[in-house]
């Protein structure tokens, strides 16, 4: 499966591409005063250091308990240098949380080309787990900070409705393929979906990667069961049904 047959598999019908289905990515920063960004390559590099300490700190700590001296002195940097960058702890979690979001905004959201439906997913969930895991910090601190704070929680609901569009989607787009299933309520199954997967990442700090990789195999699982029959592959790579 690659995205050009599912591309044509759309023309066909005469259903629009994934692209012009997705909502826009939030941008979390818009509306915040935020400072310049550095433009010489020793501040540049000062920055992304206070990022990376950041998602160590917000890790071990949370939002709450996180402290900015703490951030520098990870960075061996001065305090005042943080403060060179970011106005507060608040307006680096964001920067983060939006960092996280150009990263997936830029995954191919369509299956690796693979001999079975089931490995282009599994393989599509390990992509986006491999950013959203560099994240995990960033994540743990999110989680918490929006609890308390109204922008930040309107802010997560616009994550979840831009992440459930992109679920919605592809699960769309697999709609399409042969041996799927038909009057799968797909909106409702990547409200689901999306959830779960966050959930996951959520726990992700405190699973074992041979646990974490189970969860995914099973996330897989849940995905194509609702969207396909039970298919297998002959000897000649060709998909034929067993039910």
């Amino acid at each position: 499966m690659d995205a050009l047959l599912l591309r044509r598999s759309f023309a066909r019908r005469g259903l629009p591409p994934i692209e012009a289905a997705i909502k826009t990515r939030p941008n979390l920063l818009a509306g915040e005063d935020l400072l310049p960004e550095p433009v010489q390559k020793r501040s540049i590099e000062k920055r992304s250091r206070l990022k990376t300490a950041a998602l160590s700190e917000f890790g071990a700590k949370g939002f709450e308990k996180a402290g900015v001296e703490r951030i520098a002195k990870r960075t061996s940097l001065a305090v005042g240098s943080f403060y060179q960058h970011f106005r507060s702890k608040r307006q680096l979690l964001l920067a983060l949380m939006d960092d996280l979001l150009e990263k997936l905004s830029n995954l191919n959201f369509h299956p690796e080309p693979a001999h079975d439906v089931r490995t282009g997913l599994r393989q599509l969930l390990s992509r986006a787990f491999s950013y959203d895991l560099c994240y995990l910090g960033a994540y743990r601190a999110w989680q918490e900070a929006v609890l308390s704070d109204p922008s930040l929680a309107h802010k997560h609901k616009q994550i979840h409705e831009w992440t459930t569009s992109r679920v919605a989607t592809l699960f769309q787009h697999l709609q399409q393929l042969p041996n799927a299933r038909s009057g799968v309520d797909l909106l409702g199954m990547a409200k689901t979906m999306d959830t779960l997967l966050w959930s996951l990442l959520a726990q992700a700090g405190q699973l074992p990667k041979a646990e974490l990789n189970r969860q995914i195999d099973s996330a897989t699982h849940l995905i194509y069961c609702a969207l396909f029959r039970d298919m297998q592959i002959t000897r000649g790579n060709n998909i034929a049904q067993t039910e």
